[in-house]
């Protein structure tokens, strides 16, 4: 698979392939109004909103490739068919070693559903990394929050706060909430669009706010300290 680069080979794929020319390339979504062929570089740079440099960039890492009219360098419907799938790689992220695999893999696709199969394979993947960094942010943002809060609470007059004092987030306020209606950490990532490690570092984030050392504990004392009705 493409996704395993310390196994891929597509420097020999790029030694002998032209990519433009590969029979089968993914579905995606193209510029329209095609302009007449032989296209300029300024017109392909404006058709997907990128600058020369970066078509440079593509054709130095044998993604793309210009053509020659004269001294000018030219692309064509075929090239911008390939563009339409290095740029859609690029809009989500996906790195140009990953983009190179998956041209590699392309050139061995037999029809058009091996390869629009092979682009869906790839976006799973990359969705994948993503829900990761999510979580990863998500458990930074919630250790900035509580090491700012304990800053603030050490700095605080004790005598001038006798009660406990718990700021929630709203996102925090309806987790709990939700938690208080019995949802388990499954449907509260349903629920809130999260992933469920995400939901479990923010429960574990309210745990710590209010001293409870399980979501039931939290839950009874979100409501004695009135966070949450009863």
């Amino acid at each position: 698979m493409w996704l395993h680069t310390e196994h891929s080979n597509s420097t020999t794929h790029t030694d002998r392939v032209s990519y433009a020319s590969l029979p089968f390339l993914p579905h995606v979504p193209m510029p329209a109004n095609l302009p007449a062929e032989p296209i300029a570089i300024s017109d392909m740079a404006n058709l997907f909103g990128v600058t020369h440099r970066t078509l440079h960039f593509y054709e130095e890492k044998k993604l793309l490739s210009a053509s020659r009219v004269g001294l000018m360098r030219v692309y064509y419907h075929r090239d911008i068919r390939l563009m339409a799938l290095i740029n859609t790689c690029r809009e989500i992220g996906m790195p140009i070693v990953a983009i190179q695999d998956l041209l590699a893999e392309l050139s061995d696709v037999a029809n058009q559903s091996e390869a629009n199969a092979l682009l869906r394979t790839a976006l799973e993947y990359r969705k994948r990394e993503l829900f990761g960094a999510q979580s990863t942010l998500f458990r930074q943002m919630q250790q900035i929050n509580c090491l700012i809060e304990q800053d603030e609470d050490e700095q605080m007059d004790e005598e001038a706060q006798p009660l406990p004092r718990v700021c929630l987030s709203d996102l925090e306020h309806q987790c709990l909430t939700l938690m208080a209606e019995g949802y388990t950490q499954i449907r509260l990532a349903r629920t809130l669009q999260m992933t469920p490690e995400a939901v479990q570092a923010l429960e574990a984030g309210i745990m710590r706010k209010i001293s409870a050392t399980n979501r039931f504990q939290a839950v009874a004392k979100a409501v004695l300290l009135g966070l949450i009705a009863s």
